[in-house]
């Protein structure tokens, strides 16, 4: 009987490891893939859409362009994974039954139990919260005037917070609007525990950007009009993004898996397989052994190398063959503040260790095309490289 391998969800751990899946399968199993959506988005460029949202057609990649025809397509959430059953349920579809699954449904934005923030702020985790992060922006900047400029408070500020905060500074001066951006971060530094040389390099352009950053105290309540920060720190604000951290999907939290009792994310050794020897996880939803103490980061980066092993460790499980056990490897760090960018520690070029200026700009746009390239065509790369 033909095995059946079932894959949840189609960001960068779900939609690389179809690829490595089914390269490694050969048509050997039959193939499900699921995902709440019917395309897979580059994440870590969708804060360009703050500016411009018509790039959400460079950065949206439909699942047809990325699968082979054999392998079966469900739109719809994963609501609960039942491993006794070996079935997944779904909101709106039949039950998918699995002889293995690859579950990479990556994560949710944590609040942190801060009282208010999920209720009034803009989160960064799909294309929709950046495209309502643009209307909001552009709607509170048209009404404002330079005597009251809108407000704009951004919480977190790792490199999603420092992105938005890059794309919202270049959004108001293209569009002369008065606004007001305050980055906020509860440790000392932007870019918490990265090198010193990096942060600062990267407070720089904020700054030059007019971005008013405020590390050092914690928000701790918000409410429909203000940021509380610290003990004593009272913050106004029109448009509120936070992000500030991840936590798991609600489909892991009642299945038995073995998972981290806070976040419900899936625990899964250095080969990917869980407790359970059917089911594999990568991504954000899991927390992937690595030697030393600490997991594997939850990053693009992070993803699009597991995935590749992780497709064919699927195939070598069916097979009765030993799995191969993966290895995060750092490859250095680039982030946008708009239109520039900052590198660090890049592989590729060991001759530096910080750099902006146009190498930095020009290796984050290669880092998205060539990703773009891996998962669907040279084609699309090239039309995507002008807008990353």
């Amino acid at each position: 009987m033909t095995e059946h391998v079932v894959v949840l969800g189609s960001g960068y751990a779900g939609a690389g490891a179809i690829r490595s899946l089914e390269s490694a399968l050969d048509g050997e199993a039959d193939v499900t893939w699921v995902s709440d959506h019917d395309y897979h988005l580059v994440l870590h460029e969708s804060h360009r859409c703050i500016k411009d949202p018509s790039v959400q057609e460079k950065i949206t990649i439909p699942v047809e362009d990325i699968k082979s025809p054999s392998t079966r397509f469900v739109e719809s959430e994963v609501l609960d994974i039942d491993t006794d059953e070996r079935t997944v349920e779904l909101a709106d579809a039949d039950d998918v039954n699995y002889d293995y699954l690859l579950v990479g449904i990556g994560s949710r934005t944590a609040f942190f139990g801060i009282d208010g923030l999920k209720e009034y702020s803009h989160t960064l985790k799909g294309l929709d919260d950046a495209l309502g992060i643009h209307e909001d922006i552009i709607d509170q900047g048209q009404n404002a005037t330079p005597s009251d400029p809108a407000q704009v408070v951004i919480g977190g500020a790792g490199l999603s917070g420092i992105q938005t905060a890059g794309e919202v500074a270049e959004l108001r001066n293209e569009r002369n609007l008065p606004i007001d951006i305050h980055l906020v971060e509860g440790l000392d530094e932007v870019l918490p525990n990265s090198d010193p040389s990096l942060q600062g390099a990267l407070r720089d352009r904020l700054e030059a950007r007019d971005v008013n950053i405020m590390c050092g105290e914690f928000i701790g309540e918000v409410d429909e009009e203000t940021v509380y920060i610290g003990e004593d720190i009272e913050l106004d604000y029109d448009v509120l993004v936070w992000t500030g951290g991840i936590t798991g999907q609600e489909a892991a939290e009642d299945c038995t898996i073995e998972k981290d009792e806070r976040s419900h994310r899936l625990h899964a050794a250095q080969d990917f397989q869980t407790d359970d020897d059917r089911v594999f996880a990568l991504g954000d939803c899991a927390l992937v052994d690595q030697p030393g103490e600490d997991p594997a980061p939850p990053t693009a980066q992070a993803a699009w190398q597991a995935a590749e092993v992780a497709g064919k460790n699927i195939a070598r499980s069916i097979r009765g063959q030993p799995l191969q056990q993966w290895q995060y490897k750092d490859k250095g760090t680039v982030v946008s503040v708009g239109e520039s960018a900052v590198a660090h520690d890049v592989y590729v070029i060991p001759f530096f260790d910080t750099f902006g200026g146009f190498p930095a700009k020009f290796l984050k746009k290669a880092i998205a095309t060539r990703w773009i390239r891996d998962v669907d065509s040279t084609g699309r790369a090239l039309s995507a490289w002008s807008d990353m």
